[in-house]
């Protein structure tokens, strides 16, 4: 499959809508490379649908129903549990994938975090240079106000 065919079909959610997480985005798009992750996608979305559910009521009312086979239905049972086998693996692959989203999640939050720790350092910083200068400001216009010269030493001290 084209690899950039992939690039180009939007990524939803569940629920339909489009992803809006570029980290999501980006580690959907990883995954999407690999067929077994698309096909265990696809199996994981189907078997986890009412209509799954449904196909089987109506199997296996039509296989006993039509008798398949006789009772205590041994082939129907084996049928059902290889397929328990390999649904229940294929849950586990869905519990992995979720595992996974979590953590591109939780990592992108917390370069976010770093990213807003160093602004918020260094709105702080700019606040008290900020402070310093209005001080100082003040501190001029009182001595003007008074009719003395400010002090050449008064001027604050800013920080590169």
């Amino acid at each position: 499959m084209n690899l950039e065919a992939l690039k180009l079909k939007p990524i939803l959610r569940p629920d339909g809508k489009p992803l809006i997480n570029p980290a999501l985005i980006e580690h959907e798009r990883e995954r999407r490379r690999s067929v077994e992750n698309r096909v265990a996608d696809r199996i994981t979305s189907c078997s986890g649908s009412m209509a799954f559910v449904y196909i089987h009521v109506v199997w296996f009312s039509l296989w006993i129903g039509l008798g398949v086979e006789a009772y205590p239905y041994g082939l129907l049972t084996m049928i059902v549990s290889l397929e328990a086998i390999f649904l229940s693996t294929f849950v586990m692959i869905s519990q992995n994938r979720a595992d996974a989203k979590r953590a591109v999640v939780a990592d992108q939050q917390w370069t976010t975090v770093q990213d807003e720790e160093m602004e918020n350092k260094e709105l702080l910083r700019l606040s008290n240079q900020i402070l310093e200068l209005t001080k100082a400001v003040h501190e001029a216009t009182a001595l003007r106000a008074l009719g003395a010269a400010p002090a050449a030493d008064a001027a604050p001290k800013i920080e590169s």
